[in-house]
């Protein structure tokens, strides 16, 4: 069962089962060539909102050090992200933007039942997600929100001048039994789509 937050804007309903704090492990595993990369990682993810139809996301990872994953101040801080989650759709004359400029008359999808006209013929919501790294990397993915899991693939990556080459993405996420599983697979490096890291995380708020 799915509590919803209080406050909860209308849109946001589908993906209320991702917002919380969770951690939990997770293994990065990519081939390179004939090297065969392996690392186990902990990591914290955080859903939240501002009362506005998107998610907040944010995620940091480390590399365990004295065998203990789950403690992120006993190891070696590995990489981060952070990001935006909504729905996808067009923007009208009630939705804020672009800048600062405020938004003409009511929000739109403001009621459970407006949202619903949203849902596709997959029985599920088409969804955008911005995700930033530190490391020069922009991604935007596009992808499917259908009961509790998400289907993602890149529609645009962009990198800056230094930045390591890296080209496209795919990522799934799934709640099972409670907890978020998640998988994560990349062309990188002069190489095509392949897997790369997955995780395991248990909501802790």
């Amino acid at each position: 069962m799915i509590n919803l937050p209080t406050g909860l804007p209308s849109e946001l309903v589908p993906l209320s089962w991702l917002i919380g704090v969770w951690e939990g492990t997770g293994v990065v595993e990519y081939a390179i060539g004939e090297r065969q990369i392996r690392q186990e990682f902990g990591q914290r993810v955080s859903f939240s909102h501002d009362g506005l139809p998107y998610l907040n996301y944010s995620s940091h990872t480390w590399i365990p050090e004295g065998g203990d994953s789950a403690d992120p101040l006993g190891g070696t801080p590995l990489v981060a992200e952070t990001g935006y989650w909504r729905l996808a759709r067009g923007f009208l004359e009630g939705d804020p933007g672009p800048g600062m400029l405020p938004g003409v008359g009511p929000r739109p999808y403001s009621t459970t039942e407006s949202v619903e006209t949203l849902r596709n013929d997959a029985d599920g919501f088409d969804l955008q997600v911005s995700l930033v790294h530190p490391t020069g990397v922009n991604e935007l993915y596009l992808g499917l929100v259908r009961s509790a899991r998400i289907d993602l693939a890149t529609d645009a990556v962009m990198r800056t001048e230094g930045a390591k080459e890296y080209a496209a993405a795919t990522r799934i996420y799934g709640l099972v039994e409670g907890d978020l599983l998640w998988a994560w697979d990349m062309a990188a490096l002069g190489q095509g789509l392949r897997s790369h890291s997955s995780g395991r995380l248990s909501r802790v708020d």
